[in-house]
């Protein structure tokens, strides 16, 4: 691991942590050169699953990407990482259970669906984009279902 301050390789981990339901393992780590102090997280590779996207192409699954776009739905609402993290968590295993492969509309369909019971806000955000509302009234027709 590189310093983040002065790019050295000679780093030791000071103290290390499970966290996130033993998910992740925390390390708080040194320089050896410098004696700055950072912290690196680590977790299992989803490297090995695969997105096969609407128009029959495939991509490596990026938790980071779907990240940004949870946020973005998420902006300026009482949502913390945590919840955000550990919504992640769950659909990952799930989504890993046994496949190598799943569909992008099964993790729009599932991140919709987690959204719809963190935040409704976030929710409505997130699907008028997966969704692709085409005018109002299909805007008006979803969030009719969710004040039923």
């Amino acid at each position: 691991m590189h310093c983040l301050k002065c790019k050295a390789t000679e780093t030791r981990v000071v103290d290390s942590r499970v966290t996130e339901n033993g998910r992740v393992i925390r390390r708080r780590r040194e320089c050896e050169k410098c004696e700055n102090r950072f912290t690196t997280f680590e977790r299992a590779a989803m490297g090995s699953l695969m997105v096969k996207k609407k128009d029959g192409t495939f991509e490596i699954y990026s938790r980071t990407k779907l990240e940004q776009g949870i946020w973005i739905a998420c902006g300026k609402r009482p949502v913390t990482k945590e919840q955000i993290d550990e919504m992640i968590n769950d659909l990952e295993e799930k989504w890993a259970a046994n496949k190598k492969t799943v569909a992008s509309q099964t993790i729009g369909n599932d991140v919709t669906e987690a959204l719809k019971k963190l935040d409704h806000i976030a929710y409505i955000r997130f699907a008028s984009v997966y969704r692709s509302f085409k005018d109002v009234d299909e805007f008006k027709e979803e969030l009719n279902k969710l004040l039923k």
